[in-house]
C-alpha cells in the first residue's frame, strides 16, 4: 500500500473507535445509573458487574452500531479532508477518484469482517455471561405462560399439554401421538407429567396408554410411568433472546428443530440468521455512500455532510425495521426482508458513486 491508502485508513479506523468509545463509556455511565439499585439491592459483586456484565457489553453494543458508526465516521473524517482541500490536491496530482475509493473499501472490508465475526462467534459467548449475570442480579425469575402447547418432538410424534409450570417443571393434561403412514399406531394420556433431573426421565401420573396394530388395541393404565421423551424442560424455558447466544452453525441447527416442532416464532429466528450476514455488508454499501457524498467541498462544511449523512443512516434503520416487520408479521421473506435495503441502498451508493466529483 502505498504512503495515501495508509494516511486514509488510519483515518478511517482511528476515527471509527474513537467515535464508538466515547459512546460506548456514555451507554455504560447511564446503563449503571439506571441498574445501581438493581445491583445494591441483590448485592451484585463489583468485580461481576465490571468483568461478567459490562466487559461482555461491549461487543454485543459495537457490533450493534458498527455500520452507523462507520458511515458517521467516513462522513466526518472525508469532509474534514475535502474543506482542507486535501482530496482536491489527491485528484490534481493524478490519482484517479476510483483509486481513491481503494483504502476505504480495505477498511470497510476489515470492519464488516470484524462485524461478522462478532456477531457469529464472539458476542454469542459474551452474551451468555451477560445473560447469565442478567438473570441473577437483575430480571424476574422466568415464567411459562403459554396454554394449550402442541409439538411435534419428532417426525409424526406429537405432543399436547394443557399447561407447563417451568418453576417446578411439572406439566398437566399430558399425551402423546405417534402416527405411522397417517394412521395412529399409539397414544398416551397422563394426568400430570414430572421430569426428574436425576435419571433425566419424565414421570407420568395416572397414564393411559393405547397400541393399535392393525384391528387389534391393547390398552394399559397405571398410576406411575419413568418413561423417556425427545423432550427437555429447556424447550419451555427458552426466550426469543435466547437466539442471541447462538453461533451461526448452532442457529441453523435449532431453526431447522424448531421448524420440525411447528414453532410460531421461525421468522424472527430467520430474520436475526440472516442478520448476521446483512450487516457486515451494510458497512460496505453506507462507507461508499458516505465517500460520495462528502468527498464534495461544499460551504456548509462538515456540518452539512454529517446532517445528510445522519439523515441516510436513520432512513436506512427505519427501512430495515418496515421491512422485518412486513417477514415477521407478513409474508414477506425473511431473506429478503433483510436484503432488501442493502440492496436498495447499493443502488442508491453507485448512482452517488457515478455523478461524485471526479
Amino acid at each position: 500500500m502505498k504512503k495515501l491508502d495508509i494516511y486514509i485508513i488510519k483515518k478511517f479506523l482511528g476515527t471509527f473507535f474513537f467515535a464508538i468509545s466515547l459512546l460506548i463509556v456514555i451507554v455504560i455511565v447511564f446503563d449503571i445509573s439506571e441498574k445501581i439499585d438493581d445491583f445494591l439491592e441483590k448485592d451484585a459483586p463489583l468485580s461481576k458487574i465490571l468483568f461478567s456484565y459490562y466487559l461482555n457489553f461491549i461487543p454485543y453494543f459495537v457490533n450493534l452500531f458498527v455500520y452507523l458508526f462507520t458511515f458517521i465516521a467516513v462522513i466526518f473524517f472525508t469532509s474534514k479532508m475535502a474543506s482542507d482541500t486535501e482530496i482536491v490536491a489527491i485528484l490534481s496530482s493524478g490519482i484517479s477518484f476510483w483509486r481513491l475509493l481503494r483504502p476505504y473499501l480495505i477498511s470497510s472490508i476489515f470492519l464488516g469482517l470484524m462485524s461478522f465475526y462478532l456477531a457469529n462467534f464472539l458476542i454469542p459467548i459474551t452474551n451468555m455471561k451477560m445473560m447469565e449475570f442478567e438473570k441473577e442480579y437483575i430480571r424476574n425469575p422466568f415464567q411459562y405462560r403459554e396454554r394449550d402447547i402442541h409439538m411435534q418432538i419428532k417426525p409424526g410424534t406429537y405432543v399436547y399439554m394443557e399447561s407447563y409450570d417451568n418453576r417446578s417443571n411439572r406439566g398437566y393434561k399430558f399425551s402423546m401421538e405417534k402416527f405411522v403412514d397417517n394412521k395412529l399406531v399409539y397414544k398416551i394420556n397422563a394426568d400430570r407429567i414430572q421430569w426428574d433431573s436425576l435419571s433425566g426421565k419424565w414421570i407420568l401420573k395416572n397414564y393411559f396408554v393405547r397400541e393399535l396394530d392393525g384391528k387389534n388395541e391393547t390398552l394399559v393404565k397405571g398410576e406411575k410411568l419413568d418413561t423417556l421423551f425427545n423432550l427437555h424442560p429447556r424447550e419451555f424455558t427458552f426466550i426469543i433472546e435466547d437466539i442471541k447466544t447462538m453461533n451461526y452453525s448452532t442457529l441453523r441447527a435449532f431453526i431447522e428443530k424448531e421448524k420440525l416442532k411447528g414453532s410460531q416464532n421461525i421468522k424472527e429466528y430467520e430474520v436475526e440468521k440472516h442478520k448476521r450476514i446483512a450487516f457486515p455488508f451494510a458497512t460496505i454499501v453506507l462507507t461508499f455512500i458516505g465517500v460520495s457524498i462528502s468527498s464534495r467541498k461544499v460551504r456548509g462544511g462538515i456540518g452539512m455532510h454529517l446532517g445528510i449523512g445522519i439523515t441516510i443512516t436513520f432512513a436506512f434503520i427505519l427501512f430495515l425495521q418496515v421491512t422485518t416487520v412486513f417477514a415477521t408479521r407478513g409474508d414477506l421473506e425473511p431473506w429478503l426482508s433483510v436484503w432488501i435495503p442493502n440492496i436498495l441502498f447499493s443502488i442508491i451508493g453507485l448512482y452517488l458513486l457515478k455523478v461524485a466529483p471526479k
